[in-house]
Formats: C-alpha cells, sequence, structure tokens
C-alpha cells in the first residue's frame, strides 16, 4: 500500500516539472510572438496609410463624366485626359490636305458675251455716280465691286470710289493709296467709263446730291429710284454704299463683278511687295503653311451677346462694352450658339484642325486684332500649335512702319498672306472670310475652312464624353461641304462674293467624266459619310436673306426708301430720296 502511495506521490511531481518545464518554455516563446505581433500590426497600418480611398462607382462615372469649360474658363484636365487625349499628330486621312484632287476640272471664267453692252454704246453724258464706301476693307471691297456693276446697270460714268475714312476703322487712306487706281480705271475701260473727279461746272466741281438705297436693290429698283434723281441732278452720291445690290443677277453682270473683284482691283506695288515678302518668308519655315482669320475682339464678343465661360468676369467686362449700342437687343447665349453665330474659340479652332488631319508640326500664320483674355485665350491654340507667327513676329517693325498705322494696309498685307497659303481657316463668317472664300474658288478651289458652327457646337460641349478618335471623326464628318470643295454649295445658296458659282466654269475632261457634283464631297472625311448625307451638309449653307450678325445694322432704318412706284421728277417730291450722310455707326467694325 506504502509502495502505491509513493509511485503516485513520484508521478505527480514528475507531472508538476513538465508543467514548470512547458511554463518556462511558454514564458520564453511570449515576447517572440509579441513582437511578431507588432511587426504584422505596424505594417497594417501602413498599408491602411498608403492605400487610396476606396472609389464609389457613382465617383467613378462622374469623374469620367466632369467637362472642362471651353475658352476661358479653363480647368484641370487630368481626369478628362483618360478618355480624351488630343494626340500631337493629326493622323493619315487617306488624302492630301493641302490640295483639292478635283479642283483642276475647275477654273475662273468672267469674260464678258458677245451681248454685254460696251462702254461706248452704253454710257450716257452728264451722268455722273460716285459712292461712300462703309466700313473696313473688306466691306468697302463689296461696295466698290457693286459700285461698278451698279454704274453700269445706270448706264453712268462712275467716279473712283471714296474710300471710309470716319467710321470705326478710322483710317484715312483714299482708294490710290490701297489700290493701283490707273489699272482699276484702264482694266474695266471697256465695262464702264471711270474717272477720278467729278468735272467742273464753270469754275467750281459739280455738287453731287447723296441718297441711299435699299439693301439688295435690284437693277429694276436702281432704274426705279437712283436713274429719275441722276437724270435731273446729273451727279448722285450713294451712302453707306455695302451690299446695296442684289445677289442675284444675270450671268453677265455676276461676271462684271469678278472682273471687279478678282482683277480690277489690284493692292499698290508698295502693299504687294511687303505682302509677297511675308509669303516668301512663310514659306521659308515650311513647304506648307496655314492661314488663320481670328475674329476674337472684346467689342465683337460684346457684340455678339455670346458667352464663352469666363464667369462673372467675362459677363461684368462684355456687359459693359454692349452698352454702347443702346438698340441692341439682349440675345440668349445658349441660342446664338446653337444657331452657328458665336465665332469659334483659339482652342476649338486647334481642334478642328487637329481632327481635320494637321499635326502639330504645321506651321500657321494667324491675322487678328486684339484677342480677349490676351495669351490666355491663344495658349490652348500655341501648345496645339506651337509654330504660331504673325505678320509682327515675322517682319521687322521698321518694314511695317508705312502700313502700321493705317488699318486697312495692315488688313491688306493679311489678305495677301492668306490668299497665298496653301489652307485657309477662319473662325467666323464675316466679309474677309468670305471674299477670300470666294476668291480662292476663283483661283483654283485652294482648301478654304469655314467651321459649320450649327453642328459643331454640340461636338465642342461633349468633347468631354468621349475619346478622341469619336470626337475626331465627328469633326470630319460635320466639316463635309464646309472645306472650299467645287460644288460644295449649290448655285445660288450664299453671298455671291462667297459663292461667284456664276464665274466658275467645268473643263471639257470633267464633263467627260460626267457630273462630278455627287463626288466632291468624298473627299473630305470619307470614312464618315455615314452620319450624315450631303444634301443636310448642303443646307447648313446660309441663304442670300441670312445675314450673319456680323453685318447687321441694327441703328439703320430704311423704311423710308421702301415705298413703291416711280417718282416723281420735282425737287419737293425728289426731297425724300436726298439724304444727307449718317453718321457712322460703331456695327462696322465688326464687318471684316
Amino acid at each position: 500500500m506504502k509502495k502505491k502511495n509513493r509511485e503516485a506521490a513520484s508521478g505527480l511531481r514528475l507531472l508538476l516539472l513538465r508543467r514548470r518545464r512547458l511554463q518556462s518554455r511558454l514564458r520564453l516563446l511570449a515576447p517572440v510572438v509579441s513582437a511578431v505581433s507588432g511587426v504584422l500590426l505596424l505594417l497594417f497600418a501602413l498599408f491602411t496609410f498608403l492605400a487610396p480611398t476606396p472609389i464609389s462607382r457613382n465617383e467613378l462615372l462622374f469623374r469620367r463624366n466632369s467637362s472642362l469649360s471651353s475658352g476661358l474658363e479653363a480647368q484641370s484636365s487630368a481626369d478628362r485626359d483618360v478618355v480624351f487625349r488630343v494626340p500631337a499628330t493629326g493622323g493619315s486621312l487617306g488624302n492630301d490636305m493641302w490640295t483639292s484632287r478635283l479642283s483642276k476640272f475647275y477654273y475662273g471664267c468672267s469674260n464678258a458675251s458677245v451681248k454685254f453692252s460696251k462702254v461706248g454704246v452704253s454710257t450716257q453724258r452728264n451722268r455722273y455716280l460716285l459712292i461712300a464706301t462703309s466700313g473696313g476693307l473688306n466691306q468697302q471691297r463689296t461696295g466698290i465691286t457693286d459700285a461698278v456693276v451698279a454704274a453700269h446697270i445706270l448706264n453712268a460714268t462712275l467716279v473712283v470710289p471714296k474710300l471710309d475714312q470716319k467710321s470705326f476703322w478710322k483710317d484715312s487712306s483714299n482708294f490710290a493709296e490701297i489700290f493701283d487706281a490707273d489699272w482699276f480705271i484702264s482694266f474695266l475701260s471697256k465695262d464702264v467709263k471711270i474717272i477720278k473727279q467729278l468735272p467742273k461746272e464753270g469754275r467750281k466741281i459739280m455738287a453731287p446730291y447723296t441718297m441711299r438705297v435699299p439693301r439688295k436693290c435690284t437693277p429694276s429698283c436702281y432704274q426705279k429710284r437712283v436713274l429719275p434723281v441722276l437724270t435731273k441732278k446729273h451727279a448722285v452720291q450713294l451712302t453707306k454704299f455695302d451690299y446695296r445690290l442684289s445677289n442675284r443677277l444675270d450671268m453677265d453682270l455676276q461676271k462684271l463683278r469678278c472682273r471687279v473683284n478678282y482683277h480690277a482691283l489690284k493692292f499698290t506695288d508698295s502693299i504687294l511687295e511687303m505682302g509677297k515678302k511675308l509669303v516668301e518668308r512663310m514659306r521659308m519655315k515650311s513647304k506648307h503653311f496655314i492661314a488663320l482669320h481670328l475674329r476674337f475682339e472684346p467689342d465683337m464678343l460684346a457684340f455678339s451677346g455670346c458667352y464663352y465661360g469666363g464667369g462673372e468676369k467675362e459677363r461684368t467686362e462684355l456687359g459693359a462694352l454692349r452698352k454702347r449700342w443702346k438698340t441692341l437687343h439682349i440675345r440668349n447665349p445658349d441660342k446664338e450658339r446653337r444657331q452657328g453665330k458665336c465665332p469659334l474659340t483659339p482652342e476649338e479652332v486647334g481642334l478642328m484642325l487637329r481632327a481635320l488631319g494637321f499635326g502639330s508640326d504645321v506651321h500657321i500664320y494667324v491675322a487678328s486684332g486684339e484677342v480677349y483674355g490676351g495669351e490666355t485665350t491663344l495658349a490652348p491654340l500655341k501648345a496645339l500649335f506651337p509654330n504660331f507667327h504673325s505678320k509682327d513676329t515675322i517682319a521687322s517693325e521698321k518694314e511695317l512702319a508705312p502700313f502700321s498705322s493705317f488699318s486697312s494696309r495692315m488688313a491688306a498685307l493679311d489678305f495677301i498672306v492668306c490668299d497665298e497659303s496653301d489652307v485657309f481657316v477662319t473662325n467666323n463668317n464675316g466679309n474677309m472670310a468670305r471674299m477670300l472664300a470666294g476668291r480662292r474658288r476663283y483661283f483654283g478651289h485652294k482648301p478654304t475652312i469655314r467651321p459649320n458652327a450649327k453642328k459643331l457646337y454640340r461636338l465642342f460641349m461633349n468633347r468631354n464624353n468621349m475619346t478622341w478618335e469619336e470626337f475626331a471623326s465627328g469633326v470630319r464628318s460635320r466639316q463635309i461641304g464646309f472645306m472650299g470643295e467645287p460644288n460644295e454649295v449649290r448655285p445660288g445658296r450664299g453671298e455671291f462674293h462667297e459663292n461667284p458659282s456664276s464665274c466658275i466654269c467645268e473643263r471639257s475632261e470633267a464633263k467627260a467624266r460626267g457630273d462630278l457634283g455627287s463626288k466632291v464631297q468624298a473627299n473630305v472625311g470619307t470614312e464618315d459619310l455615314s452620319t450624315g448625307k450631303d444634301s443636310e451638309q448642303a443646307d447648313e449653307q446660309p441663304t442670300e436673306d441670312e445675314h450673319d450678325w456680323i453685318d447687321m445694322d441694327y441703328s439703320e432704318n430704311e423704311n423710308g426708301l421702301q415705298g413703291k412706284g416711280s417718282l416723281n421728277l420735282t425737287d419737293s417730291d425728289l426731297g425724300g430720296l436726298l439724304k444727307a450722310d449718317p453718321q457712322p455707326e460703331l456695327e462696322e467694325m465688326f464687318s471684316d
């Protein structure tokens, strides 16, 4: 019994000994476990600190759809670039961007027909017509062109036109200081008799009566309204003579318009020589170059009623400028934009050009006045096209000195460079854009890009919700019919100076190939034709009755000149038509 008790006690002592050894080992492992646990906790805390905050699906969608304000209200584009990244190159569109492959089938033709009356037969003695032009250089050019045609309609001798020296432009230049007057007279000598000044009556020069005709006055309108006055008074001056002749005339009168505009109106030698230098310097920089006529002046933007995202600052500044025009109606900026009446911003012009295939290596000559927002506004365009030039950067101050004090002479230099450029682009539908579009059609259909602003509007507004490829494809499809191709504008649509269809002839080889009109549109964005039909694009072209805001005369009241019937020849009845020149109007600043 005692033996069993001793064995039990011995076993208990052994068990207690083993337990103490185990506890000793656990005490030794505790610090190690604690250290490992501490390290793990530290790593977890570090990972939690460095990891990004989880993004919900809604927030992700918001980031993808957040848009940049166009123009002056620029925001960070870090998120936007995820889906809309503008490439540096224009890509390959499979056609020559610098020429029109169908232009070789068409040419300018303005010779008179055998039925057109010659000057010796038509001109009546003691019948002198004078005009006072209005606006900037290109608006005056339209007036000069139409004045020659009006003189032919009235069988009158034309006195060399008087240029506008009083309006916004305040240019003191006379006709002979901008145009070659002797060439003008001699070139048109078979069409209209032109003299430099009125003859004398006794010892004094004849004093003309002044009057004004309605806009778009037809030949019969001139014969009813002006001819009776001219027959009685012998010398009549038509004031504010811009767009005072109908857009639609018979073929020979339209061709006379072309002879005046494209052949008789030649700049003086000094202007031509300086313009040639500017073109040569652009050619030295690159084989091809684009000329951009950029209208983005503060006054013009204020008058347009458009809004470009500049916030309260823009609204305040442009609103103050708008107060200059007391009769100017308040406009809805969104509506003006939707209707294509707002000039494209410099950034939008750059994006359009890149979408059309022009890369960052392309050289651009920019003809512009003061740009609203200055360098901040121009920065996006310069970022897209760093080879950015103007007459001030490629010519010295000394070279420009004979022209710099005269706005029309400076505009003439820009006109020459834009005319000689490989591609001409505009962000507006002003007179210079129209005149150059028509001229470039007449002399070989050189590419002329006019924004289809009405269709591009939504594309620019929504560009941050699409990829660059989608945006570029949309631009190309919407620009079909606005690239200066032959037959892209139906005859009779738009201003004649913009679309001189009566003076564009088709070569015989083109006729042998059949009607090319339906093929013309295929030269631009051929892969995008599924998004629009040619007929629909053609309908976007302005008609002769659709005056752009830049040409409207808001302060002009012509109701007194709209009466019907022929004129009585008594002085008392003529009184309603013999008007003094009106005061110059600020709206003229927007014409060019």
